[in-house]
């Protein structure tokens, strides 16, 4: 199972904890009032695999399990939560433990519910939240250049190092940049990776709109495509819902979800179109493993060898590993049975710097 979490953030009353309690089904208690979420609620959510039912159906398996993403509701952040305004400095430490942010901004009108700031607009939300976030992400820069400044004294050069990384960051925050904006190489986030900045982290954006625009939300809603320009600019991808209509769905059985998004004109629930970016965004893929007891996704990092994918199932897998024999996911469901694609010469034999690739079907072989 996949540790890593996705924080869902925004203003009050955009339609997080909605959202949120339609991707767990955890039932937040979602009332029109700031802050009804003070303590972060986690939900564990299943990656959406069709692979996985046709391995099923396949191998006539005992169970399935699907890989999974942990998603964070995270309370309603206002102007100035920097300065411990609101819920401030509990929202800030909540976020830092994350290791991506779904950013929800609120694409429709609706007199019945608040908004904190007024009326709508993403653009200004975005820059609240972002603004509250490069100010944290400030205080704690420059505690540590003051730190450094006195370490570097006594002649460490990686301190040299890291004060040039972090006084090119302070430069963006300064001007109200995130920290992902600046120019960094694999080295310098390395070096800086324990100052856990809020700005570095990656970020979706997505769009709350009303329930009879979620087929059109894209080409027609002009918040959206207001989202859609700004994220552009720095490589963020946007994904429109109706967290009001993706809390109706959760609330049916496959079948019936299935005639819901049909009549709404859609093939997938903006849901798992989330949950697919969150899996992008945080640079994750899945082999698989098959059999009659289990069929099952293995959440990695892209790029992970052999191995270290083997430990994820058991660490004496990892230990003792010894080969992977690996077919591709549409090689095996072509040939029917893995003795099928070996008589094809599809099942390959790999070593332990062989590198992990999406949909790979494997079989560990070890010796502990």
């Amino acid at each position: 199972m996949s540790n890593l979490e996705v924080g869902i953030v925004g203003l009050p009353n955009v339609g997080k904890s909605t959202l949120f309690n339609a991707i767990t089904k955890a039932g937040a208690e979602a009332a029109n009032f700031p802050f009804c979420t003070i303590e972060p609620n986690v939900g564990v959510v299943a990656v959406p695999d069709p692979r996985l039912d046709v391995l099923h159906k396949m191998y006539d398996s005992k169970k399935t399990t699907p890989a999974s993403v942990r998603f964070v509701d995270i309370a309603g952040l206002v102007k100035g939560a920097s300065k411990g305004e609101g819920l401030g400095n509990k929202f800030l430490e909540h976020i830092r433990q994350v290791d991506a942010v779904a950013h929800v901004v609120r694409c429709f009108e609706d007199a019945n519910i608040t908004h904190v700031e007024g009326g709508i607009d993403p653009l200004r939300d975005i820059d609240i939240i972002q603004t509250e976030l490069c100010l944290a992400d400030l205080e704690v820069i420059e505690k540590r250049i003051m730190r450094l400044a006195k370490i570097a004294k006594s002649g460490n050069k990686e301190a040299k190092v890291e004060d040039e990384i972090l006084r090119r960051i302070k430069a963006d925050l300064d001007e109200g940049r995130p920290a992902r904006y600046t120019d960094l190489s694999v080295d310098d986030l390395e070096l800086i990776k324990e100052i856990n900045l809020l700005t570095l982290k990656p970020t979706l954006y997505v769009a709350n709109v009303a329930e009879d625009e979620v087929s059109t939300a894209y080409d027609e809603n002009p918040f959206v495509q207001k989202v859609r320009a700004f994220a552009a600019k720095e490589g963020a991808e946007v994904v429109a819902i109706s967290a009001k209509v993706e809390s109706e769905i959760a609330e049916l059985d496959p079948e019936e979800a299935k005639a819901f998004l049909e009549d709404l004109g859609e093939e997938e629930s903006g849901l798992d179109r989330l949950i697919k970016a969150a899996f992008d965004l945080l640079g994750l893929q899945t082999f698989l493993t098959a059999g009659p007891d289990e069929c099952r996704a293995w959440t990695i990092t892209k790029g992970t060898v052999a191995p270290k994918a083997a430990g994820k199932i058991h660490t004496d897998f990892e230990r003792g590993f010894i080969r992977a024999e690996i077919v591709g996911y549409d090689d095996l469901v072509a040939a029917g049975s893995v003795a099928a694609a070996r008589e094809k010469g599809q099942v390959r034999v790999e070593g332990k710097d062989y590198v992990m690739q999406d949909g790979d079907v494997v079989n560990f072989r070890f010796n502990v």
